[in-house]
């Protein structure tokens, strides 16, 4: 059973300023240092409370196991850690760009614990989900860390970083890149050692910033690689995350506008404004 009564939460999507891969642990996952921004592009989670303690996605996406949904498995992990025997109606809209690099899907499910953990008045501490996130992937931590941040490790130690305001032009290739088969072509030769110093530098200019994912992608996908030529006569693009997206941070949104309308002719894409903090950062201490 449930009240009917749904709640709306943001989930916002995230850009990655500068990836760097710097080593792969035994069990396989690389190690990074990258620096996480929020922009103000949401997908929509509503979530109403069920006294029967059924986890139901209300719209799932097409091609999915609802089961296997992050928000669905979010709401369950919680729920289990936790003991608690109430459950939710999840309801989703989407509006971030699936296998872009913009952490939809952690975002997503980032704000499901967020969320729950105070419809359900469980009152965990931010650290403790931040820990229950790393099980659904290395993404989600940051979402609820809530701040920009310097990620290390697989991308769960996280460290708050001061970024200057900035706008985003982000276009789409329109190409599904995902990010298990990026990865695996990966080139270890290439791995560098940078360090918290370097990178703060290198966030000075756009233009020693760099994605060690970004050649793997371009070859695999000539797509991205059309897109990074066509806004490099703007500036220094990149690509975020594992893409397919990529971005070109201006100093205005007049610039912004300005590039978005030259180049949205062609491609499909976004404004989109840089955030400071997590629209949830309230939601745990």
């Amino acid at each position: 059973m449930t009240s009917a009564v749904f709640q709306t939460f943001p989930a916002p999507a995230k850009l990655n300023l500068l990836l760097h891969i710097v080593g792969k642990r035994a069990d396989g996952y690389h190690l990074l240092e990258t620096v996480f921004r929020f922009i103000d592009l949401n997908d929509t989670v509503s979530l109403a409370l069920r006294d029967d303690g059924d986890v139901v996605l209300e719209t799932p996406i097409s091609g999915v196991d609802p089961e296997q949904d992050l928000t669905v498995r979010a709401a369950r992990l919680l729920q289990q850690h936790a003991a608690c025997g109430l459950g939710v109606s999840i309801r989703l809209e989407k509006k971030i760009p699936m296998g872009g690099g913009l952490g939809g899907g952690s975002s997503d499910a980032a704000t499901v614990l967020l969320a729950l953990n105070r419809m359900w008045r469980l009152n965990l501490p931010r650290a403790e989900l931040q820990e229950l996130g790393l099980k659904l992937g290395a993404d989600v931590p940051v979402f609820i860390f809530g701040r920009s941040a310097l990620a290390t490790g697989v991308g769960e130690k996280l460290n708050e970083i001061k970024l200057k305001p900035a706008w985003y032009v982000v276009i789409h290739p329109q190409v599904h890149v995902p990010t298990s088969k990026i990865f695996q072509n990966f080139s270890q030769e290439v791995l560098t050692e940078v360090g918290v110093v370097g990178i703060m530098r290198i966030l000075e200019t756009t233009q020693r910033r760099r994605n060690d994912l970004q050649n793997v992608v371009s070859n695999m996908y000539p797509a991205v690689n059309e897109v990074l030529t066509e806004l490099r006569k703007y500036g220094s693009p990149l690509m975020t995350g594992s893409g397919s997206c990529v971005f070109l941070e201006c100093q205005s949104k007049d610039e912004a506008d300005k590039v978005y309308q030259a180049v949205s002719i062609k491609y499909k894409g976004f404004l989109a404004k840089g955030l400071d903090v997590h629209p949830l950062i309230d939601s745990a201490e």
